[in-house]
């Protein structure tokens, strides 16, 4: 014989979670509800009519949003510049891109040739000249900033 007990909670139990599971995302705070304006977006995007390359200029807002953080392109053997591999980016198509920090809180998106990937480093024979800042960290975010996949 087999005790009721256990078998009279289950309802009650099943109701208490019931209630618990429909209140709880009422608690949660949206961030769909409020829409930003275009004064406080955290980027603004400046394309390049021949290019189709955009200039991203990010607000102290949005570059504290996506804690970006960049490295130095460093000489390779001969004309080649040796990129982080955290930097290179592969678009639809396959090419390959780096987001270069030409001033403070402005990126652009680079063409990468590359010619060797070997131990977390990329050895490109075209990119960035050497000593440029390329986003190491972000990168992948402000491609969608760019390219408006947020929305």
């Amino acid at each position: 014989m087999t005790s009721q007990k256990p078998q009279r909670r289950l309802p009650l139990a099943a109701a208490v979670c019931a209630a618990a599971l429909f209140t709880l995302p009422a608690c949660a705070q949206s961030s769909a509800v409020t829409p930003v304006s275009a004064a406080e977006a955290p980027a603004k995007v400046e394309k390049n009519a021949t290019t189709g390359i955009a200039k991203l200029t990010l607000t102290d807002h949005g570059l504290a949003r996506i804690d970006l953080k960049t490295e130095p392109a460093a000489a390779g053997s001969g004309t080649d510049v040796l990129l982080p591999y955290a930097s290179l980016l592969y678009d639809a198509s396959g090419k390959t891109w780096v987001y270069t920090n030409p001033a403070p809180r402005v990126f652009e998106r680079r063409a990468v040739t590359v010619t060797k990937v070997e131990a977390g480093v990329v050895t490109a024979s075209e990119g960035p000249a050497v000593g440029t800042p390329v986003v190491t960290v972000g990168a992948v975010e402000l491609f969608g900033t760019e390219f408006n996949t947020g929305k």
